[in-house]
């Protein structure tokens, strides 16, 4: 299989312009234009062929869907140490967020002690992706019944010059609002993020119907005056 010559025939340029605008910091010349859906149909086809590791160790990929394809056809892994290698030789690679953002391996829920010593090394991480993704994946399993306090600390700790870091902790500390009210809420009180971070945190915890209006309006009185 051609798998270029696949994503091209399943091009929709007008999405490939809509794309572009949603993904600001990478050459819209890379944007081939194909929707989600069909990239993640396409990847279930993929992962079983004998091409696909040609694929996956063709880095680095050309076009903006190349790379998607590549991150969901690593979360399709059902054997979660081959799965953390490739991530591993993937990530430094990761140059936008909505690439980061889509890889998200089933896998990864029947391993939550391995995962934390990697989330851990991911988040120490100096390249941007690789870092918003740790967050990202202590956000995904760890917010629930794993969750534990010091977790909030780890991620308050990440000190990032990056926007895409900085969103990623704000999202991460939105959610943990929702989730973990009382121990989350003390890191807003007592100012514990940077002034960005903290006021970006209570403007996504604000957009959220899982945080109640008595809980929003007290957040909002929170809020950091930015000179």
């Amino acid at each position: 299989m051609d798998i270029l010559k696949e994503l091209f025939e399943m091009q929709d340029k007008d999405y490939a312009e809509f794309q572009s605008k949603l993904i600001p910091n990478i050459n819209t010349d890379s944007i081939i234009g194909v929707r989600l859906p069909a990239l993640r149909d396409f990847a279930k086809q993929c992962v079983n062929m004998p091409d696909t590791n040609k694929f996956l160790e063709s880095l680095p990929h050309k076009y903006y869907e190349e790379n998607v394809l590549h991150g969901l056809i690593i979360e399709l892994s059902k054997d979660y140490t081959y799965c953390i290698n490739l991530i591993d030789k993937f990530l430094p690679y990761v140059d936008n967020w909505a690439v980061c953002d889509t890889i998200s391996p089933k896998i990864f829920k029947k391993h939550k002690s391995e995962l934390l010593t990697k989330i851990d090394e991911w988040m120490h991480s100096k390249h941007t992706y690789t870092c918003r993704f740790g967050v990202k994946m202590l956000m995904a399993h760890f917010l629930d019944d794993d969750f534990k306090t010091e977790y909030l600390e780890k991620v308050s700790l990440i000190k990032s010059d990056e926007y895409y870091v900085n969103m990623m902790i704000a999202w991460y500390f939105a959610t943990a609002l929702a989730k973990q009210w009382s121990s989350a809420i003390t890191y807003i009180e007592d100012n514990r993020l940077p002034k960005w971070t903290h006021n970006k945190t209570i403007s996504k915890a604000c957009e959220s119907y899982r945080i109640t209006p008595e809980q929003k309006s007290y957040l909002r009185e929170l809020k950091i005056k930015l000179n």
